[in-house]
């Protein structure tokens, strides 16, 4: 099954979403997605956020139990206008959020970063990252729906290596019943982004230590076969790709 990008539909209501109108292909700003500091960064673009969220697999879930802040990094997929994250079905975010249609949900705040380039500048003041990232506010819900769940574990395998789910067995009866997967729509939604160089002081113009942009970038290595892989079986596509 590949992964589909029509909008799932998101089940519960979101009274904490803004009901402002948002400006085509823009997510509506709310209180808790505009930025204190650095406002100019801020960015509401539909297609920009899904970039960013497309471009990696790893995002850090934070939420609130027995009064205490927790943040899991985790593996998260999109389909259209909702993310999915999994997890067992006794992890701790699963258990909080409830089953069923009329399970209230779990409040979280879900991140996801990049990291582009290391900033130096003159002043150990304005060292800095360039980084694209996006914060998304909301209620997760479990999914429930047998075939909502298949689509959802394909598009998590498949956002980490595309391609993927179609090379793979599928999850059995008795594996589904030991996953669990939450659903967050994109509703209250933020990117921010950092490019360019330092911003030193023009008084430190002519300071005598070295300036600029040291870029980071994502790699993968050749993919290692496993121990007990038949020798003639050839590398995929999709593998060779990366």
């Amino acid at each position: 099954m590949t992964v589909k990008t029509q909008q799932t539909e998101q089940a519960g209501t979101h009274t904490e979403a803004s009901t402002a109108s948002a400006p085509s292909g823009a997510y509506a700003p709310t209180e808790r997605t505009v930025p204190t500091r650095s406002r100019e960064r801020a960015s509401y673009d539909r297609e920009l956020v899904h970039a960013i969220l497309d471009e990696t697999y790893l995002c850090h879930l934070g939420f609130v139990r027995d009064g205490a802040p927790v943040v899991l990094p985790t593996l998260y997929g999109r389909i259209g206008e909702a993310l999915y994250v999994h997890g067992s079905t006794g992890s701790r975010p699963l258990r909080s959020a409830g089953k069923g249609e009329d399970a209230p949900g779990l409040p979280v705040c879900l991140t996801v970063t990049h990291v582009d380039g290391l900033v130096l500048a003159k002043s150990a003041f304005h060292h800095s990252i360039n980084y694209r990232s996006v914060v998304v506010h909301g209620t997760a819900h479990q999914v429930t729906d047998p075939e909502e769940l298949r689509t959802a574990l394909d598009a998590l395998v498949d956002h980490v290596v595309p391609g993927r789910s179609e090379d793979s067995r599928p999850a059995n009866a008795k594996e589904l019943a030991a996953t669990a997967v939450l659903r967050l729509d994109l509703r209250e939604v933020s990117a921010k982004v950092r490019t360019g160089g330092p911003n030193d002081d023009p008084e430190d113009a002519a300071l005598p230590h070295w300036a600029g942009v040291v870029p980071v970038q994502r790699g993968y290595g050749t993919p290692v076969p496993a121990a007990d892989q038949p020798a003639s079986t050839p590398l995929p596509d999709y593998l060779a790709a990366l």
